[in-house]
């Protein structure tokens, strides 16, 4: 579809995406819903995207519902995501738990990078929440938003929250709706680094993003992400433990894990293609 509320880039391995309406800060619409995933659906069919950088168009990351989408919302009574029948379901199909918005990331096969440049509010801080890695501008304004719209938790983010930073804290910032910074809680285990401005966000997650993207056997990233969301679904680490021994003799099957073993052999960087 053409693209107008979202854009991207592939460099090397490494695609990113931007939030793209910086006229309205990036306010999210159903055109951009259906666009994001449009773009997500389009990245998973190429094969040498090995991870995504999910970040805004300056000056912000996404604030939240457009104010025109909500005013409507009002108006009707009832909630429109705006999709329609037609939208792109990337990540369907892999676990029933994970065939919803946002929890479709957790199925994509590459890793999915928040680089929050600035303000987020409601569905667009559920989205950074749902991304596998988070790295933020300091003093970006964030917000759940939606007591303030006397509204409840909004895209899943009573799960997922709580999971990021424990119950008390999500509960505070779920309750009261505050704003708040990744400075302020640079210490809860939301952020995979809190850096000095937008710009450093957004190269500190491409850094990262390209680390994995040649630094790490593709299969086993792609493995080990479906790994980490799977078990976080199961109770019993004996049920984790006997999963893992059998993807680890698959693995150790491939070409991938002859030459990672070859490369630590001869003390060099791998050469995963």
């Amino acid at each position: 579809m053409e693209l107008t509320a979202v854009r991207f880039d592939v460099d090397d391995h490494v695609a990113t995406v931007w939030l793209h309406r910086p006229h309205r800060h990036n306010a999210w619409t159903g055109r951009m819903h259906r666009e994001y995933l449009s773009v997500l659906a389009e990245l998973d069919g190429m094969p040498h995207v090995r991870a995504v950088v999910v970040t805004g168009t300056p000056p912000a990351f996404c604030v939240g519902g457009d104010s025109e989408a909500l005013a409507g919302h009002a108006e009707r009574g009832s909630y429109d995501s705006g999709l329609g029948d037609h939208a792109a379901r990337p990540g369907r199909g892999v676990r029933p738990e994970f065939d919803a918005d946002f929890a479709c990331q957790f199925a994509m096969r590459f890793p999915i990078i928040a680089a929050v440049n600035g303000a987020a509010a409601g569905v667009g801080l559920a989205l950074a929440l749902f991304c596998d890695l988070r790295f933020a501008s300091a003093s970006a304004k964030l917000t759940t938003a939606a007591p303030k719209l006397g509204l409840p938790a909004e895209y899943g983010m009573s799960w997922q929250l709580p999971r990021l930073v424990g119950t008390t804290r999500a509960a505070d910032l779920l309750f009261s709706g505050r704003v708040f910074t990744p400075a302020d809680t640079e210490s809860w285990g939301l952020w995979n680094g809190v850096e000095a401005d937008g710009e450093h966000a957004l190269l500190a997650a491409q850094h990262y993003a390209h680390g994995l993207a040649t630094g790490v056997g593709p299969t086993a990233l792609t493995t080990t992400k479906a790994q980490l969301y799977s078990d976080m679904l199961h109770t019993s680490p004996a049920h984790a433990i006997t999963e893992a021994q059998r993807l680890l003799g698959e693995a150790m099957t491939t070409a991938e894990y002859r030459e990672g073993v070859a490369a630590l052999r001869e003390k060099r960087p791998p050469a995963f293609g």
